[in-house]
């Protein structure tokens, strides 16, 4: 080896040894990477998932596409991950109902959330709003004002969700709990054609998710009547809480989580969790995310699976106490 080349040998192995331990981590996997969604194309996820494919190709795998696997309430998404080869090319993208609810409300699932993934991360958190359209008389601008209502009209006592069994459905029915008055859920397939009806006055109130009747507030086409955060949203804050009006147990929020199949190694866990890390900072998608009202989120690894564990915990008791179980 002559000299110019030995010098530049040293400089180069100097330039490597400079790097940290994250930025070998990084490495490039070699392959064509899938974000795996539960839901159709067009929806929120699609309006997480789609910036975090541009950031991640090229970086984590050689390209990062995002597919649908729809329908079951997300099961179907995550039964094909549960699959899917340990390599770190197949990327689960959930809410966290199929990881934390569903668990407590069907008697047989075809996945161990615990046993069969690997938490990466939540990316955003979302709240849902108790959403009165034309349906409910103008002067109704509370919870309250909604309950006696109910009360008085009982015929007429419904309210919408997205899908049966979900998280948007248990707020109401821990509304009917801790109220005490008789409400009737109607489940739908979707948000879009729940929020037709609530547009159109075919069902006086939804429970709905946040992003999704946000635009149509805050032009005051519907009302919101309560946000089911711990504390008003940033997104709408000028609608009380739950909690506000009295309802301290309806405190209720979605996260929408990454899932590496079982037995990925953990090397390529921390590398996707690096690399979400970086694309949820981007100025660019923090602004995109509020017009969705997305906040965005980040945990390690570690700490997820324990918000994922406490999470599942937490609805056991609500669960029972609904006498709910979902049908498949």
């Amino acid at each position: 080896m002559d000299r110019r080349h030995f010098l530049h040998s040293l400089k180069a192995g100097a330039a490597l040894a400079a790097l940290s331990p994250l930025q070998h981590a990084l490495a490039q996997l070699n392959g064509n990477a899938s974000i795996v969604s539960g839901f159709p194309a067009g929806g929120m996820g699609d309006h997480v998932a789609r910036p975090l494919a541009e950031k991640l190709r090229g970086r984590y795998a050689t390209s990062v596409v995002v597919e649908a696997k729809t329908g079951a309430g997300g099961r179907i998404a995550v039964e094909y991950v549960k699959r899917a080869a340990p390599d770190g090319l197949t990327i689960l993208q959930i809410p966290s109902s199929p990881m934390t609810l569903y668990p407590n409300t069907y008697r047989k699932l075809n996945y161990d959330p615990q046993a069969d993934f690997v938490p990466v991360t939540s990316t955003v958190n979302y709240a849902f709003v108790l959403t009165a359209g034309p349906g409910l008389p103008a002067e109704i601008k509370t919870v309250a004002d909604y309950l006696r209502w109910a009360k008085a009209n009982p015929a007429q006592a419904n309210y919408g969700v997205p899908a049966a069994g979900s998280a948007l459905h248990f707020v109401g029915m821990m509304l009917q709990k801790a109220s005490g008055v008789d409400l009737t859920a109607v489940a739908y397939r979707g948000g879009a054609p729940l929020l037709n009806d609530v547009l159109g006055g075919q069902v006086p109130v939804s429970v709905s998710v946040l992003g999704e009747v946000m635009p149509h507030i805050r032009a005051g086409k519907l009302r919101g009547l309560a946000v089911s955060s711990a504390q008003r949203s940033t997104f709408l804050p000028d609608v009380p809480t739950f909690v506000e009006q009295g309802f301290a147990d309806i405190a209720v929020q979605e996260w929408l989580g990454w899932f590496l199949p079982a037995r990925t190694p953990a090397e390529t866990v921390q590398r996707l969790n690096a690399l979400v890390r970086e694309g949820l900072q981007a100025p660019e998608f923090i602004e995109a995310l509020a017009k969705s009202g997305l906040q965005p989120v980040h945990q390690s690894p570690e700490e997820f699976a324990r918000i994922v564990q406490a999470d599942r915990q937490r609805w056991a008791p609500i669960v029972k106490a609904a006498h709910f179980t979902a049908e498949d």
